[in-house]
């Protein structure tokens, strides 16, 4: 199982001198220039902020980490390893990281694999380490931009425009569902499929193509489903509602802190979509943009004057994505030179 799971390059960690982040920082001004208005008009909401609120949302986000190093922790403790907490926190952030500059979803499942492989000597451990979390957290998004959703139709709030464009993307989140369980009871049919689909692709983009790896991949995914039968997954995805549960609660802290407190349902409406959609977004690094516009916008139309949601909305994803990526740099070249106490 070890020499199959193996990945055939080790994860490479970016040159200090490249600063990586810079780059994602270029991409989200360019994306965020309409808003520049909006801020000129949110000084005075800045001004009046209450800070206990930020720092409250500050500590919010912490606690979704931890619910990250719960998730590693309990997936790795399947395998009668040991993971603590506080490392398997570290490891989230840095492969989130890793994941702007290295592959998006593959870079940092890549990143997880080699941190826990390299000190476990367990490929099957790693594998699934590497490779549920995101699944887990995919699983958490889409019933909270379901009940997003369902709670915008009901009260009416969303243009004809809207309603076809999340109505498309409920149903390719349907199809996807769909498939899943269709691959998962056809593997070997699904691993053909899967390497066609991707030769074609490189075809089409003139790369050259090798079918090892997209193999390797839908396997590793099928064998970290067969781990988490009878109840294994029930822990993992607790953790992954935790993170998940932390960040909604950041966005509600700034919200506080900007004087205009919001309902769960308009929590609700606003955070799960527009997360999910920024996280299909694969050009865009951390959904840079994606997640911002939808969530100003999505705000806005249910009567969250637009000043207070570009200053809750930016001050969110600074606490939720632009620090974390920063620290996450550090938390990487941290894990690269540490051995993990991983027994």
């Amino acid at each position: 199982m070890d020499k199959e799971m193996t990945p055939k390059k080790p994860v490479k960690l970016p040159g200090w001198h490249s600063i990586p982040a810079l780059v994602i920082l270029g991409l989200a001004v360019h994306l965020l220039i309409p808003q520049i208005a909006s801020l000129q008009h949110s000084w005075s909401v800045v001004r009046e902020m209450t800070w206990w609120a930020v720092i409250l949302a500050v500590a919010a986000q912490v606690m979704s980490y931890v619910g990250s190093g719960i998730m590693l922790h309990r997936i790795v403790k399947v395998y009668k390893q040991n993971l603590s907490v506080f490392k398997g926190a570290l490891i989230t952030l840095a492969s989130a990281s890793i994941s702007l500059i290295g592959g998006g979803f593959v870079g940092g499942a890549t990143a997880t694999y080699t941190w826990i492989r390299r000190e476990s000597r367990d490929g099957s451990t790693a594998v699934v380490a590497g490779t549920l979390p995101g699944y887990l957290y995919n699983a958490v998004l889409v019933g909270l931009a379901l009940i997003g959703t369902l709670y915008l139709i009901l009260l009416h709030d969303l243009t004809n425009t809207q309603l076809i464009e999340f109505g498309i993307i409920l149903l390719f989140l349907g199809g996807t569902a769909a498939a899943l369980a269709i691959a998962l009871r056809f593997r070997e049919a699904a691993i053909r499929f899967a390497v066609r689909l991707a030769g074609r692709y490189a075809g089409l983009r003139h790369n050259p193509f090798e079918p090892a790896p997209v193999e390797e991949a839908v396997k590793n995914f099928f064998f970290a489903w067969d781990s988490m039968r009878n109840g294994n997954w029930v822990l993992p995805f607790l953790g992954a509602v935790i993170s998940i549960a932390f960040d909604m609660v950041t966005l509600f802290f700034m919200f506080l802190a900007a004087g205009y407190p919001v309902s769960l349902g308009v929590l609700f409406a606003g955070y799960g979509l527009p997360v999910l959609v920024g996280k299909m977004a694969f050009i865009f690094p951390g959904g840079v943009g994606i997640i911002e516009g939808s969530m100003v916008a999505l705000y806005t139309s249910l009567k969250v004057p637009n000043p207070i949601c570009v200053v809750v909305i930016l001050g969110y994803r600074l606490i939720s994505f632009w620090l974390p990526t920063i620290l996450g740099f550090v938390a990487a070249a941290y894990l690269s030179h540490k051995r993990l106490e991983l027994s």
